[in-house]
C-alpha cells in the first residue's frame, strides 16, 4: 500500500522541501567531502553532547522585501527600461537565555528603485524617496526582483553588527552567502531544494531523531562553507519533516565548525514553532517569525505607497 505523507507547513508557503521521492528534488553538482567530521562510511546520527550548552545570547536576523509597484523609464532619446519600486527591511532579536527574554535589537527599513536605466533618478512618492539602484546588464523586468537581495544582505549585516556582543551566537535566517566572515554565525536553511548527498548519507539525515544532526561536510558551491543538517521537533510526518541545513564559515577548521554544530543542537531546537502557531512549523524559528510580522509593519501600507508612485508618476 502506497503511503503518503501531508507536509507541516501551509501550502501557502509552499512546502519545507522540494518533493521528490520524498525529499530535495534537485541533484546538485557541488562537490561535496564527507569525510571531515566521521568517514562517510561511518557516518550516523550525532545528538546533543553533555557538556555543551546553548550560549547566554542568541541573536536572531532576518530581513523581508515587497514589490511596491512595476515602473518604466523613459529615456530622452525615447527608449525605455523597466523598473522595480521595492521596499526592505532587516531586524535583529536578542534572545537572552539566562533571563528567558526576547527583545528587538535594532531593525532598519529602506528602499530602492531598481534598474538598468541610465538617466534614472531617485523617486519620491509623497513622503517617501526610492533611491535608484543601478543594476546591471539589459534589465529586464523578470530579473530586477533578485537585485533586491543584495542590499537587503547589506542591512542584515549592519543591523546585526550593531547588535553583537562577545560570547553571542548569530542565526541568519537563510545562506550565509557573502556574511561568512561574520564571527560565531550560522546560516539557517529551512526550505531544502538541491540534494547534496548520495543516498546512503541522505538516509542517514531522513531516519535523524528531533534533536539529532548529521555529521559536517563541505559543500564545493560558489559561496562554500561547512554544513550539516538537524532536526528540529515534529511530530511525525514525511522523512525530511523537521530538517534544516545549517551553515558556518568555510574559512573555520574543522575542530571549529564541529563545535558550532554540536552549539547549534544545544540552541536551535529550543526556538522551533508549532503548528498551531506558525504554518511553517517547526523550521520557521519562534522569534523569527515574530521579526518577520514586526518588519512587515515596518515597511508600510503597500496599497498606499502603490497609490503615491502613481500619483508621483502622473505629475512626472
Amino acid at each position: 500500500m502506497t503511503r503518503f505523507f501531508v507536509d507541516a507547513w501551509d501550502p501557502a508557503y509552499g512546502t519545507s522541501f522540494e518533493a521528490a521521492g520524498g525529499g530535495p528534488a534537485t541533484p546538485s553538482s557541488a562537490r561535496v567531502e564527507a569525510d571531515h567530521e566521521l568517514p562517510a562510511v561511518d557516518w550516523r546520527a550525532i545528538g546533543p553532547r553533555p557538556d555543551v550548552h546553548a550560549p547566554a545570547v542568541v541573536l536572531l536576523v532576518d530581513g523581508v522585501r515587497r514589490n511596491d509597484a512595476s515602473l518604466w523609464l523613459t529615456e530622452p532619446d525615447g527608449g525605455s527600461y523597466p523598473g522595480l519600486a521595492a521596499s526592505y527591511a532587516a531586524g535583529v532579536v536578542r534572545c537572552d537565555l539566562e533571563r528567558g527574554a526576547a527583545q528587538l535589537a535594532g531593525a532598519q527599513v529602506q528602499r530602492g528603485l531598481f534598474t538598468a536605466s541610465p538617466s534614472a533618478v531617485d523617486v519620491r512618492a509623497g513622503n517617501v524617496r526610492y533611491p535608484v539602484h543601478r543594476v546591471g546588464g539589459s534589465g529586464e523586468l523578470a530579473k530586477l526582483p533578485a537585485a533586491v537581495q543584495g542590499p537587503l544582505t547589506a542591512l542584515e549585516v549592519t543591523v546585526s553588527s550593531a547588535a553583537r556582543s562577545d560570547g553571542d551566537l548569530l542565526v541568519v535566517d537563510g545562506p550565509l552567502r557573502n556574511r561568512r566572515l561574520l564571527p560565531r554565525t550560522l546560516g539557517y536553511v529551512k526550505t531544502q531544494h538541491s540534494q547534496y548527498l548520495d543516498a546512503r548519507l541522505s538516509a542517514v539525515v531522513t531516519g535523524l531523531a528531533a534533536g539529532q544532526r548529521s555529521p559536517v561536510f563541505k559543500l564545493g558551491t560558489a559561496w562554500g562553507g561547512w554544513s550539516w543538517y538537524l532536526r528540529l521537533p515534529v511530530a511525525g510526518g514525511a522523512p525530511w519533516a523537521g530538517i534544516v541545513r545549517v551553515e558556518c564559515s568555510t574559512e573555520l577548521d574543522i575542530a571549529a565548525a564541529v563545535e558550532l554544530a554540536d552549539l547549534s543542537v544545544a540552541t536551535l531546537p529550543r526556538f522551533a514553532s508549532t503548528p498551531y502557531k506558525d504554518p511553517r512549523a517547526p523550521q520557521n524559528l519562534i522569534p523569527i517569525a515574530g521579526l518577520e510580522r514586526r518588519l512587515r509593519r515596518m515597511i508600510g501600507d503597500s496599497r498606499l505607497l502603490h497609490r503615491a508612485l502613481v500619483a508621483a508618476g502622473g505629475t512626472g
